[in-house]
């Protein structure tokens, strides 16, 4: 056989190799998209955007940014209102499925159009002391998704609906009510819709082989059956629940909860971004698995355009904050104690996160540090679930954060 034949034989075999590479990846992931796409459960939450005129979809749009409300549901039921087993209540320390729906954690998601400019997430303290939307009042912010949920079903129930249309109809009702109590509080228009529930959480972090957390002191927590060590750490399945679940014990109650909880995200999203977790078929088809039991998204989100979207982020662009905070023990006249806010404030925080101008505040948690803050351990490569949390150089402990420094995903900081 000629040099030159057997380059060209070559040549061949190595496009033809990698023609079917690609293909197979190209098929591969478009099989978990339509996965994904059928089996998560949405819901016609928020109004579509209106395309572009001569875009086939929405993948022809240029990138845009979005914001998306990220909501953490304590729910005993699963996504789709049936309730959990009382075996996997009882492993969750979550009491009796008693239909009971309350908005535990909430974050505003913001993605930039660019990738190479900053993404950011901030916590919204649930005993936030806001105006809910709907015309209900000054209450905490948890309350707006139950509040609006509870007036539809009793509107629906007095005008016959059947039962089937009680159910949905207030779940939507209260998803909507939550969505532009948020929206009016950030001066933020909520492009997307994410909800999830607690067993699912617990079986996302499975899926990616669990998340790499710090601590800067052990905690013993009988009321989350939160037990772990000071330091760094890999958590997941019931483990990372208690984790981000605790508040008693907690120096700043629930404000330190928040901070679990952006320390806990910032962990996943390192996982995500460092570890392949997203080019691994096998994690990426039990993540897949996951979300389909555990995630709730309104219905007009383009999840394949959004994947295109985020490709790009890397953790050291990801930053996680709280809105200004005043006094977390604000006494209110039908809600107990309360944390104080001021909407104004808050408004002028996330404005000055959009341009890249840290607005001044005033005390609380939420103001505004140098872009990420000081990250501590990082996560070594490799991404199993027995990978190593490490402590940055020239240091003996892993270093915290003050409660006003930026959280962001290149790195995994310790928290009380």
């Amino acid at each position: 056989m000629s040099g030159r034949r057997v380059f060209t034989w070559a040549y061949r075999s190595v496009v033809g190799l990698t023609s079917v590479a690609v293909l197979g990846a190209i098929g591969y992931g478009w099989a978990t998209y339509r996965s994904a796409v059928n089996g998560i459960v949405t819901d016609n939450v928020i109004e579509a955007a209106p395309p572009a005129p001569n875009a086939r979809s929405t993948r022809d749009l240029p990138r845009t940014e979005m914001t998306i409300l990220l909501v953490g549901l304590d729910s005993r039921t699963d996504t789709r209102g049936n309730p959990l087993p009382q075996d996997v209540l009882d492993m969750l320390r979550a009491g009796v499925a008693n239909g009971e729906q309350n908005t535990d954690t909430m974050m505003v998601v913001h993605i930039p159009a660019d990738p190479a400019k900053q993404a950011f997430a901030v916590s919204l303290p649930r005993d936030s002391y806001v105006d809910i939307a709907g015309g209900f009042g000054m209450h905490k912010l948890n309350s707006a998704y139950a509040r609006a949920k509870v007036a539809k079903a009793a509107e629906l129930r007095a005008s016959g609906a059947s039962q089937s249309t009680v159910d949905s109809e207030s779940v939507t009702a209260g998803r909507k009510n939550l969505i532009a109590t948020v929206s009016a509080l950030t001066g933020l228009r909520i492009d997307h819709y994410a909800e999830i529930n607690l067993f699912g959480f617990s079986e996302i972090t499975r899926a990616v082989g669990g998340v790499p957390v710090c601590l800067n002191a052990p905690v013993d927590d009988s009321y989350s059956g939160a037990h772990f060590p000071a330091g760094p750490q890999v958590l997941q399945g019931v483990d990372a629940l208690k984790f981000v679940r605790q508040r008693h014990g907690l120096p700043g109650g629930d404000l330190d909860r928040v901070r679990r909880q952006q320390a806990f995200l910032a962990g996943l999203a390192n996982r995500m971004f460092s570890a392949g977790t997203l080019a691994d078929p096998t994690r990426l088809t039990s993540l897949v698995d996951a979300l389909t039991k555990a995630v709730v998204l309104d219905q007009n989100w383009d999840l394949l355009a959004f994947a295109q979207q985020v490709a790009g982020l890397t953790g050291n662009h990801v930053q996680f904050s709280t809105i200004p905070t005043i006094r977390p023990d604000l006494s209110t006249p039908y809600d107990g104690s309360a944390v104080e806010v001021d909407s104004a404030r808050v408004r002028a925080f996330v404005q000055g996160l959009l341009t890249g101008t840290p607005a001044d505040t005033g005390p609380g948690t939420g103001k505004a540090a140098p872009p990420g803050g000081t990250p501590a351990p990082g996560l070594s490569p490799g991404g199993s679930a027995k990978a190593e949390v490490r402590v940055k150089p020239g240091t003996t402990a892993p270093m915290g954060h003050t409660a006003d420094q930026p959280i962001n995903a290149g790195g995994v900081p310790c928290v009380n």
